[in-house]
């Protein structure tokens, strides 16, 4: 038995390939992706009759050489040169949306403002009372105070 999974150790890594790629799928980081290049390199030498040590070894570094040199190639190439998607995430996402005053902005105050079902306190860009119900857009956030402006 040990001797057949000695002499057939490509099929292992045939396997961490595949995994690799499926799991990939599901980031699109492409950084998966690198560790699926390294096993196929380590199953070319497993199929070669190299030692698993040197399987191994030429696995780990293989990873690493791709992930610094292939992936941001890779990244480059599918996101239209830019190194991130563009798309602002989290907190930063709230600058541009709209909502509407659910509490009264004071003059040089606060209030708050409904945004997608949360209620964020809010100051006006401009200094002035905004009334409750009116429509107003995030132009910038702070910590969790949001300025906004009337639209």
């Amino acid at each position: 038995m040990i001797d057949y999974f000695a002499s057939h150790f490509w099929q292992l890594w045939l396997l961490v390939a595949v995994v690799c790629l499926i799991a990939e799928l599901s980031t699109g980081g492409f950084f998966i992706l690198c560790f699926s290049i390294g096993a196929v390199v380590a199953m070319i030498l497993a199929l070669c009759t190299v030692g698993i040590t040197s399987q191994i070894v030429v696995f780990a570094i293989a990873s690493a050489l791709c992930l610094f040199f292939v992936r941001p190639f890779i990244k480059t190439y599918f996101h239209g040169g830019r190194h991130d998607d563009g798309r602002a995430s989290n907190a930063d996402a709230m600058v541009g949306q709209t909502g509407t005053v659910s509490e009264r902005i004071e003059a040089n105050g606060y209030g708050r403002v409904a945004i997608d079902g949360d209620d964020w306190k809010a100051l006006s860009s401009t200094g002035e009372a905004i009334e409750k119900g009116t429509k107003v857009k995030v132009v910038k956030l702070d910590s969790i105070i949001i300025t906004v402006e009337r639209l």
